[in-house]
């Protein structure tokens, strides 16, 4: 474990909820602060049903479920935190309060790092005096599971806080990305939007239902990004002549893909027929239901590649 012990969350939705329970699981203790009604026992509701999935990952081994506490207030939470998660709704003045209300009682060399997926860390940053110990440590859905962390900073932000927050989320068993320049999005967020836009343009063409698109994505490509990123599979696509062979033989291919891509946009009408193709996907599966489904599956896919790497390290 680094020598951060103990750490508080800013927000306990569900993305909140789950980096509870992941920081829980790593052995540290977690403070949280969530204003709304009843959000302590939804909290406390989250982290058991998540803890047998984290066992099963290894991941709770230094764990205790019942090391979290709940307070009124951001300040109370963030005293004596080494680290600390913000979760709060995405709107810039709710953060902005949020940041100048805990400034002061943070440790001074406590880190902050904002799970902000449509926000840039540049206009968050106005919400401090001296931002130079906040970061970006954007995650994905849910963070317990998903191993992925986007952490960026920049001209405002000291570089130890950076390499200080990328070396807490590895202890905690998370794959780190260095996010280089602000755009709106990040990185993986542009990525499943660029994807999702070209599903939509597919359906809505009557190309293929909802349904179909999906199972498409999950049963083609979707099993080989799980084990390696479009432009290093690409470079296996062409054999001994490598990526470089590739391109050469498919570049007017995927040129004039491109040029056919759909631009569509999320209207009332596109989302109707998203929710409807959804509903007859799922044959009307409670959203509980395709939560646990997946949470499982990607338990399961954890599980394998952990077990390949192993075999591969001895």
């Amino acid at each position: 474990m680094t020598g951060i012990s103990h750490t508080a969350v800013l927000g306990a939705g569900v993305i909140g909820a789950s980096w509870t329970a992941l920081f829980l699981s790593s052995g540290r203790s977690v403070a949280v602060f969530d204003p709304a009604e009843g959000a302590e026992a939804r909290l406390k509701t989250y982290v058991e049903q998540a803890w047998p999935a984290l066992t099963e990952l290894g991941l709770a081994e230094r764990g205790n479920p019942d090391r979290v506490t709940f307070h009124k207030t951001a300040r109370e939470a963030v005293d004596g935190a080494g680290f600390v998660q913000e979760n709060v709704p995405e709107r810039l003045p709710v953060k902005h309060a949020l940041f100048a209300g805990i400034e002061s009682a943070l440790a001074p060399d406590a880190i902050t790092a904002s799970s902000a997926s449509g926000l840039t860390l540049g206009q968050m940053q106005a919400g401090w005096a001296d931002p130079a110990r906040f970061v970006l440590g954007h995650p994905f859905n849910p963070p317990h599971l998903i191993p992925l962390v986007e952490v960026m900073g920049n001209s405002l932000t000291a570089p130890e806080a950076v390499e200080t927050a990328e070396a807490f989320y590895a202890d905690l068993g998370k794959v780190t990305i260095r996010v280089n320049k602000e755009v709106p999005g990040h990185v993986a967020n542009r990525l499943q939007a660029a994807v999702w836009r070209e599903a939509i343009h597919l359906a809505a063409s009557g190309v293929a239902s909802v349904g179909d698109v999906d199972k498409a994505m999950s049963a083609g490509p979707g099993l080989r990004w799980a084990a390696m990123g479009p432009t290093a599979l690409f470079g296996l696509g062409a054999g001994a002549g490598g990526l470089a062979a590739f391109c050469d033989h498919f570049a007017d291919t995927f040129n004039g893909w491109w040029e056919d891509l759909g631009t569509p946009q999320l209207t009332a009408e596109t989302a109707q027929m998203l929710v409807e193709g959804l509903a007859a996907a799922t044959q009307g599966a409670s959203v509980s239901e395709q939560a646990a489904r997946r949470d499982a599956m990607i338990v399961a896919i954890q599980q394998a590649l952990q077990q390949l790497e192993k075999q591969r390290q001895t």
